[in-house]
C-alpha cells in the first residue's frame, strides 16, 4: 500500500472516530511525521464525493458527514422545548461578529442592559464560550463563538458569516445606511486580549471493549 493510501486510511480512521471536527494540525499531530495531511483529505474527498457520507470541512477542521440531498431522511418533526429569545439571538450576533467582545461591549451595541441568565443560556448550549480577558483595568471577561457554532449554522470559519450585502438582501440591514458603516470584521487580528487554553480534540471511547469486561 502507497504511503498516500495509508496516510489515507488512517486520518478516516481519525475522523470516524473523533467527537467533533478535527484540523489539519490535529491529524498530523497523529500521524507519522512528514505524513501529507491535505493530499490525503484530497483523496478521501474525492473517494466519498457522491457517496452517501461525504467529507467537510466545518469549523476550521474536517468531519464526515451526510450528503445534503440526503438530510431528508434524517429530518424528524418534534417539538423544540427551547428556542433563543430575541434577546438571545441579538446577543449570539453581536458576539459573533464584535469577538472578543465584554459584556459592557455588548450592552453598548444593543443599547440596553445585558441579562446574565442571555449569557448563561448561550453558554450552556455551547454557543458561546469565555475567550479570556480584556487588556485593560478590571481585566473583563471577553466572549466569543464557539465550534458548535460554526457546526450549528453549517460555516467552515467565522469569514463565512454574512456581509453588509447578504445581510441588506436578506432585508437584516437599512438601505438608507451611513456612508462610513462597516461590518464588523471577526477575523481581525486581536491585540487587546489575553486568549484562555484551548482544549485537545475528544475522541469517542468504548468503555464496554473485551478488555474492559471483567
Amino acid at each position: 500500500m502507497s504511503d498516500a493510501l495509508e496516510t489515507a486510511r488512517e486520518i478516516e480512521a481519525l475522523l470516524f472516530a473523533a467527537a467533533g471536527p478535527l484540523t489539519e494540525a490535529d491529524l498530523a499531530k497523529r500521524l507519522t511525521e512528514g505524513a501529507d495531511v491535505v493530499g490525503a483529505l484530497a483523496l478521501l474527498a474525492r473517494r466519498y464525493e457522491g457517496h452517501g457520507v461525504v467529507l467537510a470541512n466545518v469549523a476550521g477542521g474536517w468531519r464526515f458527514q451526510t450528503a445534503e440531498d440526503l438530510a431528508w431522511l434524517m429530518t424528524e418533526e418534534r417539538e423544540e422545548p427551547r428556542r433563543l429569545s430575541k434577546a438571545a439571538q441579538e446577543t449570539l450576533a453581536i458576539i459573533a461578529y464584535h469577538q472578543p467582545v465584554t459584556r459592557a461591549e455588548i450592552e453598548a451595541v444593543r443599547g440596553v442592559q445585558a441579562s446574565k441568565g442571555t449569557l448563561d443560556v448561550l453558554l450552556e448550549l455551547g454557543l458561546v464560550r469565555m475567550r479570556g480577558r480584556r487588556r485593560t483595568p478590571g481585566r473583563p471577561v471577553t466572549y466569543g463563538t464557539t465550534d458548535a457554532f460554526l457546526e450549528h449554522y453549517g460555516l467552515a470559519t467565522l469569514g463565512d458569516l454574512p456581509g453588509m450585502a447578504e445581510m441588506k438582501a436578506a432585508g437584516l440591514l437599512s438601505l438608507d445606511l451611513p456612508p462610513d458603516f462597516v461590518v464588523p470584521n471577526p477575523d481581525a487580528p486581536i491585540t487587546d486580549e489575553d486568549p484562555l487554553d484551548a482544549d485537545a480534540p475528544e475522541f469517542h471511547v468504548d468503555f464496554l471493549s473485551e478488555d474492559s469486561v471483567p
